[in-house]
């Protein structure tokens, strides 16, 4: 059923090497009781969720339009943000999220960078499910197998047209 056996396994191993040394996270402080306002600090989910799904799902509603400005745009969007994520949380349950990223991402992203620089719909349609399944293969090794991702099939955003500029 898995189409990326060997995907999965590299990213076990990770798992399992990092989770030897894996330190417990601290909590974030919630002490109000001096009156100042306590900085919230954004969970790996909460960077998911706003920054890279939503970049996700235009990248692929662009693809799907060939809309290849927009699908290139996007693609840079998802590295630059996968980029701040790895700075601003470098271990995610003891495991270093940049390697993670690598292993899962790299090679899939750079298949949807080359389908959109040929305007190929076809290439884009297989290489966006790559890495759609590189991400859930990273949402398994890190014991998150039930966020489950998908190519889209609506639209999330009516406010905007991913149908390419005439």
């Amino acid at each position: 059923m898995n189409k990326y056996p060997a995907l999965l396994g590299a990213l076990a191993l990770l798992f399992s090497a990092a989770m030897g040394s894996a330190a417990s996270p601290q909590a974030a402080s919630t002490d109000t009781s001096n009156g100042a306002p306590v900085p919230y600090t954004l969970t790996m989910g909460d960077m998911m969720n706003t920054l890279i799904q939503p970049r996700h799902a235009k990248l692929g509603l662009a693809g799907e339009a060939q809309n290849w400005p927009l699908a290139q745009y996007a693609l840079v969007e998802i590295r630059q943000s996968f980029a701040g994520i790895i700075k601003a949380q470098p271990k995610f349950m003891g495991l270093p999220v940049g390697q993670l990223v690598d292993a899962a991402l790299t090679q899939p992203m750079n298949a949807v960078d080359a389908a959109i620089k040929e305007q190929n719909v076809h290439k884009f349609a297989a290489a966006y499910a790559q890495l759609t399944a590189g991400c859930n293969a990273c949402h398994a090794a890190v014991e998150h197998p039930f966020i489950v991702i998908k190519v889209p099939d609506a639209s999330a955003f009516p406010n905007q047209d991913f149908s390419p500029r005439q």
